[in-house]
């Protein structure tokens, strides 16, 4: 029997790179995928994806029923913090009920479950850096306190199940397929202002720091929690501020632009940096790619994409 999984959230800039080294390994894959921030053109062609929201229990429910997958990826998500702090009913939906339905179904069919939290938003400005996972959560958005009770959701699971269930807290994650018109995905909004020639805005006058990870290592760690119990920082340990992000693109896109300064905005952090050895120690995984070469594969990858729209 071959093996099959899940990934909600598969049309999404992570998602879409996780089903495609899952289909690559000969995985049969089913998108679960309600398309609101997500693209369906991102969706291996071998995969099969399905327009549901989470929040829709008996859907999600009978689509993981059919599939009966030996591994479940969650990633679905309202991933704005902006939009959080607008709209924190919705957010509360889709991160904590959209959990709750994932976790419930994954039980019926025995099925484990990674779930991608975030270690920025969830952590606070007091913690150390870097930040290991057995620091108690402080976030400062409705976004960082919806992933923290969801996370709450999937260790109660495994612990009443029995199945192993793993928590993956992401840094800030980055690479091609980004969106550049969200506010997450600064590399990829600021390869668009220089690709366009508008100047970017930098939150909090371009001193708040950021650990940066890339796309493919975000997949490896992933793949490498699945069937595992525990919480992990899936990031480089390395802080970044975003005045040297801006700076190392605009050289690699040969452009003088100058970006705009402004305070930071409501329920942002000043500061991000994760301790991954735990990661290293129990799942055997580090992040391979240098931010450099990451931004570099990044820029290169958007530009195409950016000049075939």
């Amino acid at each position: 029997m071959s093996n099959s999984a899940i990934v909600t959230g598969g049309a999404g800039f992570i998602g879409s790179h996780l089903v495609d080294a899952l289909v690559a390994d000969g995985y049969a894959v089913t998108v679960v995928d309600d398309l609101s921030s997500g693209d369906a053109r991102r969706v291996a062609e071998q995969a099969t994806l399905r327009e549901l929201d989470i929040v829709d229990g008996g859907a999600l429910d009978a689509v993981i029923q059919e599939v009966r997958p030996n591994a479940i990826f969650h990633l679905a998500a309202q991933a704005s913090v902006v939009a959080s702090v607008e709209d924190p009913g919705r957010d509360c939906e889709v991160n904590v009920k959209g959990t709750l339905n994932v976790v419930q179904s994954a039980g019926r069919v025995e099925a484990p479950v990674v779930f991608t939290s975030t270690g920025g938003a969830l952590y606070g400005d007091d913690a150390p850096m870097p930040t290991p996972e057995d620091r108690i959560p402080e976030p400062l958005s409705p976004y960082g306190a919806s992933k923290w009770a969801a996370e709450a959701y999937v260790k109660t699971w495994a612990l009443s199940s029995g199945i192993s269930h793993a928590v993956c807290r992401l840094g800030n994650v980055y690479g091609p397929r980004q969106n550049p018109h969200g506010e997450a995905g600064v590399v990829a909004i600021f390869a668009h202002h220089l690709h366009t020639g508008h100047a970017p805005t930098l939150y909090g006058h371009g001193k708040p720091t950021r650990d940066y990870v890339y796309v493919a290592d975000v997949v490896s760690a992933l793949r490498a929690a699945s069937g595992r119990s525990g919480t992990y920082n899936v990031a480089t340990g390395v802080e970044t501020d975003v005045i040297a992000l801006w700076n190392e693109l605009r050289a690699l896109a040969g452009s003088d632009l100058e970006p705009q300064l402004a305070d930071l905005r409501p329920g942002e952090l000043k500061h991000s940096c994760l301790d991954t050895s735990r990661a290293e120690r129990e799942l055997g995984w580090r992040a391979e790619v240098a931010i450099e070469q990451g931004l570099k594969l990044t820029y290169d990858a958007l530009l195409e994409d950016f000049e075939r729209v």
